[in-house]
């Protein structure tokens, strides 16, 4: 089976015969091992021309092994037209030639977190939230293919793609006032004004909606749904403000033909009636780590088949640390315990590869998937 059918068996109904090895947030995996995944300078990953970008996709895609693949879009045809990458002595820019608009280019730095970071708002009116959070545009799934900005994840899934399952990110509608509010101002807001912060849920929703219709066109098969800290906030909190937003954002993917992947960090706690009222078509944890266990034999048991699973095999004690038998009895535990999920179960990390988890390491994990999940 190639990697696209594993995955798709893993969702039918009947479970898969061969599990699917994949990594979580391989965006940041990429960042972290560029000089081990490609010997292209680090400038490339922002070259605007598609078969510089195809060419080190296919390269990144061969050396990891696993069975999906995070579609990318890209710049109008117009764009790329007259964009280019200049490499002088001062540093790397991006030129836009019809413009003259100059961008300077920065290696990003390894080992950053997952935690956006900037300036956050001291928004508490409506009329504030609405300034911030504007009314997305109406997506014209014509005009974006027409102008060109599919071509590249067309490309990929043409190439070396059609083997792999391709999915897409998004952030849930609570989650994402964090970037509005920093996590103090979102955690007060949501003690102190759920109004507001329905309202900006809404708006929230309305992007991650219009998002949602881009993965479609891009020819993503599913949408990874991440949340982050929800597990500080109460299940009274979390079924108010969060669950009705989930739940919508879960049905405009399955709308558009695609499956959902929920990924709630943290601990599940009380919660865990809540996280499956989502309605997800799959369920992605962190493994137990931060003062709380998660174990996949309970994740499985209180599933009990009604969704997909996703492992979370432990990213720094058994990947980054761990001897190969380490790995391999892991991996052995979190098999079994998704066949008991009626073989509706896909291999996975709970968190992002470490920096200091080499290439070839993350390739062992996803060879013995591969060897060890044949049912």
């Amino acid at each position: 089976m190639t990697g696209r059918e594993r995955i798709e068996a893993a969702f039918a109904p009947e479970g898969t015969s061969e599990v699917a090895a994949v990594i979580c947030y391989e965006d940041i995996f990429i960042r972290d091992h560029w000089r081990a995944l490609t010997d292209a300078p680090w400038w490339q990953q922002f070259a605007p021309d598609v078969d510089t970008q195809l060419a080190l996709h296919r390269q990144i895609a061969m050396r990891t092994g696993q069975d999906w693949i995070t579609l990318p879009s890209c710049g109008t045809r117009a764009w790329r037209a007259q964009a280019e990458l200049q490499v002088r002595p001062e540093g790397v820019f991006l030129v836009e030639r019809g413009t003259g608009h100059e961008q300077r280019l920065e290696e990003p730095p390894i080992g950053g977190g997952l935690i956006p970071e900037g300036e956050f708002a001291n928004t508490d009116t409506i009329e504030e939230v609405d300034a911030l959070i504007s009314v997305p545009p109406a997506f014209d799934a014509e005009r974006y293919l027409e102008e060109g900005q599919a071509d590249l994840a067309r490309a990929i899934q043409a190439d070396f793609g059609a083997d792999l399952y391709p999915i897409a990110r998004v952030s849930s509608p609570l989650w994402s006032t964090y970037d509005m509010w920093g996590f103090g101002g979102m955690m007060a807001m949501i003690a102190t004004r759920p109004d507001l912060v329905r309202h900006a849920c809404e708006r929230y929703l309305a992007w991650a909606e219009h998002w949602v219709a881009h993965a479609a066109v891009l020819g993503a098969r599913a949408v990874w749904i991440e949340e982050c800290m929800l597990d500080m906030i109460s299940p009274a909190a979390f079924a108010e403000l969060n669950l009705p937003f989930l739940q919508r954002l879960i049905e405009a993917i399955r709308s558009h033909g695609m499956r959902s992947i929920y990924y709630p960090t943290g601990d599940p706690g009380r919660k865990w009636d809540l996280l499956l009222a989502s309605g997800a078509d799959a369920l992605a944890l962190e493994e137990g780590k931060k003062g709380f266990a998660i174990d996949i034999a309970e994740v499985v048991e209180r599933v009990g088949g009604r969704c997909v699973v996703l492992g979370n095999l432990d990213a720094v004690g058994v990947l980054q640390d761990g001897s190969e038998q380490d790995l391999r009895a892991e991996i052995c535990r979190q098999l079994e315990a998704g066949r008991r999920n009626g073989a509706r179960f896909v291999m996975s990390i709970g968190s992002p590869v470490t920096p200091d988890t080499p290439v070839e390491r993350v390739r062992l994990y996803c060879d013995l998937v591969h060897e060890l999940g044949r049912w």
